[in-house]
């Protein structure tokens, strides 16, 4: 059995309406409160601040890949640095995914679309070849062929040293049928088996192993995938995989899967996090979320906000012409460095002009935006008001 003496999740509150609950996670570096964001160091850095800027902005838990760090630098590499948190210079609790995702994404030459959407992209027999021994892939470094098997995932996971790891799946895009898709969740169920197996075998108690939920779109594959990882001696549940192809798909998916996991484990939703996903995600019991919109959106110029200060749209395009002489900050009472110290006029400027700070301080302010967000779900569960807290950021 895996030694996760030093990891333990804890109730502390629970909304009486819905699924909604606060908790504590303890790990090795640190304990954080639930519902949270896991905000993602994907290569190894949060993409335009250092992680003293996210934790000023109030950051509690960092995610890294699998596949991206074993192909650069190399896990070994990491390990001489006793791991990602002296790597990073991270003090507190970190998450690894499996690296399943990526090659599955990175061989169809997209992300999101292909997981949550009909569309095919060209390409993904050529880059991937997928057995029941693991994963043949192609680096988009520099070409050379790879594997990542259930054990080598461990492995690599081990070297990088997080709090949290995650065993390997296979991850199916929205297109497949169900035939297809049913294969693959039971090959990812061997492949969790090995994933543990390997575990164990390096356990030293340093880290705690999730188990992912896969199934696609299907309720009954949901079901038998629960149920599996319910009952094998994970410290987490995880919900991968498909969603679905509408935020109402998504929901029901996540709903029926949280009717079968073990409520006395934190679960993590894999790859979500819009404030309305969050809100509904937390309403169904799911305790972390994971998601590279807040930094992505943030290079690309949009703020994060409430929706009753982003046209109920949630964000600002900063690049807005409407912004130009602007002398309010981003978001009136938000507290992050660049809202007390810039106007909207000056970020405006400086992606006119092209400067790379533009994407630092909008990078500041959606992590701390994202912050408040999650510190709002779990007052509204402590106090009681959940629904109403919900209702009003309109989800």
């Amino acid at each position: 059995m895996p030694n996760y003496e030093q990891f333990s999740f804890e109730v502390t509150h629970q909304d009486p309406s819905s699924k909604a609950r606060v908790g504590l996670l303890k790990t090795p570096h640190g304990t954080i409160e639930t519902p949270n964001f896991i905000f993602c160091a994907t290569k190894g850095a949060l993409k335009g601040v250092t992680t003293a800027q996210a934790r000023e902005a109030g950051v509690d838990i960092i995610l890294s890949n699998t596949y991206h760090m074993m192909l650069q630098p190399g896990s070994e590499l990491v390990a001489k640095h006793g791991g990602l948190h002296r790597f990073l210079d991270w003090d507190g609790p970190m998450f690894t995914d499996s690296g399943g995702f990526q090659i599955f994404s990175l061989g169809h030459g997209g992300v999101a679309n292909e997981i949550k959407s009909r569309r095919q992209m060209p390409g993904f027999k050529d880059r991937v070849n997928i057995t029941e021994e693991g994963a043949y892939f192609k680096s988009y470094i520099d070409g050379k062929v790879h594997l990542l098997t259930p054990e080598i995932s461990m492995q690599v996971q081990k070297n990088l040293g997080a709090d949290l790891v995650v065993v390997l799946d296979e991850c199916t895009p929205y297109h497949n049928d169900k035939v297809d898709t049913e294969r693959s969740m039971l090959r990812s169920h061997r492949w969790a088996l090995r994933s543990l197996q390997e575990f164990e075998r390096i356990d030293d108690g340093s880290q705690a192993l999730y188990g992912i939920v896969q199934g696609g779109i299907h309720k009954d594959l949901r079901k038998v995938s629960a149920e599996f990882v319910a009952e094998m001696p994970f410290f987490a549940n995880a919900i991968g995989g498909s969603l679905g192809g509408s935020t109402e798909e998504m929901q029901s998916v996540v709903s029926l899967v949280s009717d079968y996991l073990v409520t006395e484990r934190p679960t993590h939703l894999l790859g979500i996090g819009g404030f309305m996903d969050i809100w509904h995600g937390a309403s169904m019991g799911m305790d972390t979320f994971d998601c590279t919109h807040p930094t992505r959106v943030a290079r690309h110029g949009s703020a994060l906000v409430h929706p009753n200060q982003g046209e109920g749209r949630g964000h600002l395009n900063m690049r807005n012409s409407a912004f130009k002489e602007d002398m309010n900050p981003i978001e009136e009472g938000c507290s992050c460095y660049c809202c007390k110290t810039f106007t909207r006029a000056y970020i405006h400027h400086l992606l006119k002009a092209g400067e790379l700070l533009s994407g630092q301080l909008l990078t500041i302010h959606n992590i701390s935006f994202m912050m408040r967000l999650a510190r709002a779900v779990r007052e509204s569960i402590k106090n009681g008001t959940f629904e109403q807290e919900r209702r009003a950021w309109g989800a």
